[in-house]
This record gives structure tokens, C-alpha cells and sequence, in this order.
């Protein structure tokens, strides 16, 4: 089937882009199966329907700034027999984000907090979900610049817009008194308003060597653990496995 121009400029003009793509070979196929005009059309419109939701996703995913792709399915659980798989693949399912609870992985480096994080966040954009990923000493200089041009109600306004916040590796860089105290307002900000996810390599208590102040660091546990999943990693880093193996190879 030849391209027909008048119907593609008016496609563009409904906003159609699937249709434009794949009307002429479904047509064809169509054609060739002798199918009812309705099925055919059903056919596009289902495609365009697909793309959309295909393009969504992508979007989301794009606006959420994941440092790289990371999916559940490739999380090898059986490294960490401690770690209770069916818990985390019911909290794949994002009814913590719907109750704006806090996630919280603590472990040593090279566990997979950050591959169960952003695998968990990337699910969360497959169902619609608004996803932000910041590092924790990433999100500590962009509230400060903020802080710096008087622009930091309007960052926070942009994370309260989210469904789900990702606060990764903190514990590996203590804050400033200025950074403690924008980490804690932005945290507190969001407390029962939105669902996050943090990752640590700290425990609890241990935290007052991130942010030097007794107060303040019990005051922001209070509010992250109080509607709190804390799943704890134990075992042998994933990263120090491979290096070994490789040794072996």
C-alpha cells in the first residue's frame, strides 16, 4: 500500500504518530487476512494506545535521573539467603508509594541497595508513578545552590510533585551544619506526603556522624522510620565476589 499524504497530515494533526508509522502494514496484513474494517482499525488503535504508554514510561524514567538501569529480575537473591525475596517483590507492587511510607535498605557496600532501589523506582514508573533519584550528597549541594539562589521552595514544591523520592548512599559523606539542616527540612518536607527510598551504610545509630547534631538526627529518624519498611543486607559484597572470581578465571 502507497503512503497517502492527505490522510498522514491529518493523522499528525490528531496527534497519531503510531497510525503514521504502521497504518500502511497493518492495512496490507489486513488486507491479506481479509479482516473486518473495525478489526483493523481496533488493531492501530490498540498500537497507538501501546506507544503511548510505551512513551510515557520512557519519559518518566528519563525524568527521574537513574544513574544507570537496574532490574529486579536480574537481582541475584540467592547471594543474599538473609534477604527475604517475596518481601521485596510485594513491595514491587508500590503500595508503600500509595501510603507515602519510607523504604530503607541498610548494608554494607556492594549488597545491591542501589540495584534494589532503582529496580523498585523503575517499577514504580512502569504503573505511572513519579519517580527522583538523587545520591544523598548530590541532593545536599543542589538544596544548598538552591538555598544560595532563593530557589529552594521551588525545589522542594518540584519533590513534593513526586510520588516517589530515591535518596541513595547516604552515610558515605558527612554533611556540613547547612547540609544537615537542608537535608533534614527537605526530609521533613516530605514526611507523610510522599514515599521514599533510602539506602545506607550506617546504622541508625550511627547517624550522628553524618549529621553532627544529637537533635536533629533523632528528630529526622522519628519522622523517616516512623511508616518505615526497613530491610536490612547481609553477606558478602557482590562487587569483592566478582573480583574473586574473576582471580579464579
Amino acid at each position: 500500500m502507497e503512503s497517502d499524504p492527505l490522510l498522514e497530515t491529518y493523522l499528525r494533526q490528531l496527534h497519531l504518530p503510531a497510525f503514521v508509522k504502521y497504518y500502511r502494514s497493518y492495512a496490507k496484513d489486513a488486507a491479506q487476512k481479509n479482516m473486518e474494517y473495525h478489526r483493523y482499525l481496533l488493531a492501530l488503535v490498540e498500537n497507538e494506545v501501546q506507544s503511548r504508554e510505551q512513551n510515557r514510561i520512557q519519559h518518566r524514567v528519563k525524568a527521574a535521573h537513574f544513574p544507570t538501569h537496574k532490574e529486579l529480575a536480574d537481582f541475584d537473591f540467592s547471594a543474599l539467603p538473609n534477604l527475604n525475596k517475596a518481601r521485596i517483590l510485594d513491595l514491587a507492587r508500590g503500595d508503600y508509594i500509595a501510603k507515602h511510607e519510607t523504604l530503607i535498605f541498610i548494608g554494607n557496600p556492594g549488597l545491591g541497595k542501589t540495584h534494589l532501589s532503582i529496580s523498585l523506582a523503575l517499577a514504580a514508573c512502569r504503573m505511572g508513578r513519579r519517580v527522583r533519584f538523587w545520591t544523598a550528597a548530590g541532593l545536599v549541594n543542589e538544596l544548598l545552590l538552591a538555598q544560595e539562589e532563593n530557589r529552594l521552595h521551588r525545589l522542594i514544591s518540584m519533590a513534593h510533585k513526586q510520588d516517589l523520592i530515591v535518596l541513595d548512599e547516604l552515610g558515605f559523606i558527612p554533611f556540613t551544619p547547612n547540609g544537615a539542616h537542608a537535608l533534614f527540612t527537605f526530609c521533613s518536607e516530605l514526611y507523610e506526603r510522599t514515599a521514599m527510598i533510602l539506602t545506607t551504610n550506617l546504622q541508625f545509630a550511627n547517624w550522628i556522624q553524618l549529621f553532627g547534631d544529637e537533635r536533629l538526627t533523632a528528630a529526622l529518624l522519628d519522622r523517616l522510620t516512623h511508616h518505615a519498611h526497613i530491610v536490612e543486607l547481609t553477606g558478602e559484597s557482590f562487587r569483592f565476589r566478582q573480583r574473586m572470581q574473576e582471580k579464579e578465571a
